[in-house]
């Protein structure tokens, strides 16, 4: 085995290889088939979750337990493509390699044994990464040790490479790092407890490197921060409750409103969605209070229950949402907030208070994503999106995980 440093190379011994990254958190792995000018052919060529196979390459899942790979079998690689970078990014929005160290590992993809493994050094603020790049020299593949970072997350990297970003338009890929030297060029890439009277403070998310648990009573996100539903060291296996809540902006009038949650598989595939036609899912592992017509009355409008520990393995990530489905806008609602509640002594553990609001019908609150360790993560969205129902959040859930 090799472990290498960025820059080198090593040929490779089989003909198929599988490139896994790993890290202590969720990470989104990809692959691109690049011609010998450095793009695509088209987007058929970029290879993930949701377009896991490609003419020779293949995105592998590792199931919420195990890091997910790129396969590459070089013997089915099509004429043209001399390169097939690996890319890998923190799943959670807008966190970057602060404090992360991901390790790829090249291996022989038919019995597993481990060919290389390369460890990017010094990294901080990069949101994505093009880590491994599988090459054609001479006639001859090879795995270069890459370690090339972006700011401008996932999207700066397949922008880079000629692939159509149908989001807002990628502004020009920002490397954080300096391009490795090489031989051939390297392209840059988820009844209530009222809510108290008067809570306990609640301890601000910090906003630089590091992982937030716990440990230090309730915690207040802001949009994009996530925090471990740790404790003392250990996870919350135990039933915990999603209260989400809202009140009329103008006095006097009512606002009907649904809250949902949508349930994944780690492949990001559509497992259930609870809500107040489907109280219950998952064999009653998730389960909904039922609908609120008003949003009247102090507390929680509507919860939803989450054993996480009878959660069935292959649902690993689950999107909060909360749709309009008379059609009143965002913008005609006060204090929209949801806040993860321990179910067993009713103490708030997380909230989130959506302080802006959009002219449209739902909105994704929170996600709960299960990490390889086991432990579940939440963080805060308010991201809001043209939908009545949860059936339309169905989509843009999946994509936001």
């Amino acid at each position: 085995m090799t472990a290498m440093t960025p820059g080198s190379n090593i040929p490779l011994s089989a003909a198929r290889v599988a490139v896994d990254v790993a890290a202590p958190v969720r990470l989104d792995v990809s692959g691109l088939l690049l011609t010998v000018d450095g793009k695509v052919r088209s987007d058929d060529d970029f290879i993930f979750y949701n377009q896991p196979t490609g003419p020779g390459v293949t995105y592998r899942s590792g199931g919420g337990t195990a890091p997910d790979a790129i396969v590459v079998d070089t013997t089915a690689v099509p004429p043209g493509i001399e390169k097939i970078v690996v890319t890998a990014s923190p799943d959670a929005a807008g966190q970057t390699f602060q404090g992360i160290e991901p390790t790829a590992t090249v291996r022989n993809a038919d019995d597993g044994s481990v060919l290389a493994t390369f460890t990017p050094p010094r990294l901080g603020t990069e949101t994505a990464l093009v880590v491994i790049e599988v090459y054609l020299r001479n006639g001859a593949w090879k795995a270069r040790a890459v370690g090339q970072g972006y700011a401008n997350g996932l999207a700066g990297i397949a922008t880079d490479f000629g692939v159509s970003v149908e989001e807002e338009p990628a502004a020009a890929p920002a490397p954080v790092a300096p391009p490795v030297p090489a031989a051939a060029p390297v392209d840059p890439r988820i009844a209530a407890p009222p809510v108290p009277a008067a809570p306990p403070a609640a301890t601000p998310a910090p906003t630089g490197s590091g992982k937030i648990n716990l440990d230090k009573g309730r915690v207040s996100l802001q949009k994009n921060q996530t925090v471990s539903l740790v404790k003392g060291g250990r996870p919350l296996l135990s039933q915990v409750k999603m209260g989400l809540g809202w009140e009329p902006a103008f006095r006097g009038k009512d606002i009907d409103l649904d809250a949902s949650v949508i349930a994944y598989g780690p492949n990001r595939n559509h497992l259930d969605s609870c809500y107040f036609g489907k109280l219950s899912i998952l064999n009653g592992a998730i389960k909904h209070s039922g609908d609120n017509l008003t949003g009247e009355g102090a507390g929680d409008d509507e919860v939803i229950v989450v054993d996480l520990g009878r959660i069935p393995p292959e649902a690993t990530g689950l999107v909060f949402t909360v749709n309009s489905f008379t059609g009143q806008k965002f913008t005609e609602v006060a204090k929209a907030y949801c806040r993860l509640v321990d179910a067993a002594t009713g103490e708030e553990l997380v909230r989130f208070d959506l302080t802006g609001a959009e002219p449209q019908t739902g909105v994704m609150m929170a996600k709960l994503i299960k990490q390889f360790s086991g432990e579940w993560e939440m963080t805060a969205m308010g991201d809001f999106v043209k939908s009545r129902t949860v059936r339309g959040m169905v989509k843009p859930a999946a994509q936001a995980l």
